[in-house]
């Protein structure tokens, strides 16, 4: 007696999940292609006469150990730093102090300069180890 089998295996691959992947593919690389620089284009800009008026600046002040002020690198007393803050934001919109601190200093330092910072409603920063 022949004994035959009714189905043959016929071999297939499973594709249903390669549609989920060329998704993702293509959603990573649409993230990518946002995120690179668009400023690849070298160009030469032409130079203007009047200056505009910033909109933005952005300082460091720096106070040691030894309660010495620094405003980028320049020392200076702290009966001065309100006026040099007043001249150095003079007609600038959106000021921006980033403070770094000693860890030793006593939080009564930090304190006044940050009343100095809010009398001219400047924003002010911490800058902090990892």
């Amino acid at each position: 007696m022949k004994i035959r089998r009714k189905a043959r295996f016929a071999p297939e691959v499973f594709t249903h999940s390669l549609n989920d992947i060329m998704f993702f593919l293509l959603l990573f690389f649409l993230i990518i292609s946002t995120m690179s620089n668009p400023n690849v284009i070298k160009l030469m800009l032409p130079k203007a006469s009047a200056t505009q008026q910033m909109y933005k600046k952005q300082i460091t002040l720096s106070i040691d150990d030894k309660k010495v002020y620094y405003i980028d690198k320049t020392p200076i007393p702290f009966e001065q730093l309100e006026t040099e803050l007043k001249t150095i934001f003079e007609g600038v919109e959106e000021r921006t102090i980033v403070l770094r601190v000693d860890k030793n200093l006593a939080v009564q330092d930090l304190v006044d300069v940050l009343e100095l910072g809010a009398k001219q409603d400047i924003k002010m920063v911490m800058a902090t180890a990892k």
